[in-house]
């Protein structure tokens, strides 16, 4: 599993139910993602079973090296509405500003050039949201133009792995 100089990333497990069931109901995943109606940790399990069961997207938990403590997920996820796969991440709102976002995605996206599994990503954002506006240039991606998903008004982004 990818790690960088602080962090480590690990495939989503039904071990992260109790830090799934705080981060799905952070203000800034409810704003910017939206409430997924997990109250429970019974329904945070529910959630990561279906994760687990699409293959479709993959999830990774962000974890500190100095004491394992999830602060964050990446996600890859194929919508039905995107040519490539999307890049996703959310972190808890103690944890930002402090370069992991950055540092864990680039890692994760390192390990992406190394294979042959993605060539293309996108991410997608509302455009308002000016932070994840802000880290997904920064990490190498385009604005492409404005889309229409799900009744919202979406920019989209390209980044060419290859």
């Amino acid at each position: 599993m990818p790690t960088t100089d602080r962090l480590n990333l690990n495939r989503i497990t039904h071990h992260d139910n109790a830090f799934m069931l705080e981060l799905v109901n952070t203000p800034g995943w409810l704003t910017f993602i939206g409430d997924k109606n997990i109250h429970t940790t019974i329904d945070a399990q529910q959630y990561i079973q279906n994760i687990l069961d699409n293959t479709s997207c993959e999830y990774w938990v962000v974890s500190k090296k100095e004491d394992n403590k999830a602060i964050g997920l990446i996600t890859i996820i194929q919508r039905e509405y995107l040519e490539n796969s999307d890049l996703g991440f959310a972190f808890l709102p103690n944890q930002m500003n402090k370069g992991y976002a950055y540092e864990a995605t680039s890692g994760l996206l390192k390990t992406f050039t190394e294979g042959d599994k993605y060539k293309n990503l996108c991410a997608i954002t509302l455009p308002e949201n000016n932070s994840s506006i802000k880290l997904i240039e920064r990490l190498g991606f385009t604005f492409d133009k404005i889309i229409e998903a799900h009744n919202e008004t979406l920019n989209l982004y390209q980044l060419e792995l290859k």
